[in-house]
């Protein structure tokens, strides 16, 4: 198949979810994805399989030997090597016309407002309390809506913050950190396809949002929860 076929077919199966014309609006749209271990490289790879414009990747280590249990693009080859890097190469192998810039780097105080400014929504797809309020007070400053998830064990969470909402100071707090948690593979692929659902309903304004709500999944279980807050 030549690349023009390639390109003309890739999205056909997109269409009926979404009409032709949101999927060339999401052609236009800017994605930040901050972390890309667990949660970030399935929401990475969902975004690009699904036809969005450009994204940006952000995360300042590198893969581990643990990493090995839940996180795609973690491989024994690339153990030591950057998480932001290797996942840009894994998107372009996956879409080669794709935008995509990686920075291997940690958002602060510094420089957050700086990489995340000119972006349409921005995923969390961070594992710390103190990054998670940083990431929110800055998408506030930058009128950008954040998309939260985490997960432990069995268990995910997720919630779609809009400027304003400071959803996730009501959900954590500021000097409140968790000890690492155990990480089972499905469950940051179940939370990251929530997220990348919520990101998709935000950029083409339709669906009901998980806004002021916090959805909790206990998968061992079979339990949903959507939490007014």
């Amino acid at each position: 198949m030549n690349m023009e076929d390639l390109f003309e077919q890739r999205y056909e199966r997109n269409i009926g979810g979404i009409t032709q014309a949101e999927q060339e609006l999401l052609a236009g749209k800017r994605a930040a994805i901050v972390g890309c271990g667990g949660l970030g490289c399935y929401s990475a790879e969902l975004l690009t399989r699904l036809g969005l414009g450009h994204l940006t990747l952000f995360d300042g280590d590198v893969f581990a030997p643990s990493n090995l249990n839940r996180q795609l693009y973690s491989m024994e080859a690339n153990i030591g090597k950057s998480k932001a890097s290797e996942a840009k190469k894994r998107l372009l192998q996956v879409r080669s016309n794709l935008s995509v810039e990686a920075f291997d780097i940690f958002l602060d105080e510094d420089n957050s407002e700086e990489f995340l400014v000119n972006h349409d929504v921005i995923i969390d797809a961070l594992d710390n309390v103190k990054t998670r309020l940083l990431l929110e007070k800055t998408a506030n400053a930058l009128a950008i809506p954040l998309i939260h998830g985490a997960v432990e064990g069995w268990n995910i969470q997720a919630s779609t913050v809009f400027p304003g909402d400071f959803t996730l100071s009501l959900i954590y707090h500021a000097n409140r950190e968790f000890e690492r948690p155990s990480v089972l593979p499905f469950a940051p692929a179940f939370c990251a396809n929530v997220q990348v659902a919520e990101a998709v309903k935000v950029l083409l304004n339709r669906g009901h949002l998980l806004r002021k709500k916090l959805l909790s999944v206990d998968l061992l279980n079979w339990s949903f929860e959507v939490i007014e807050l």
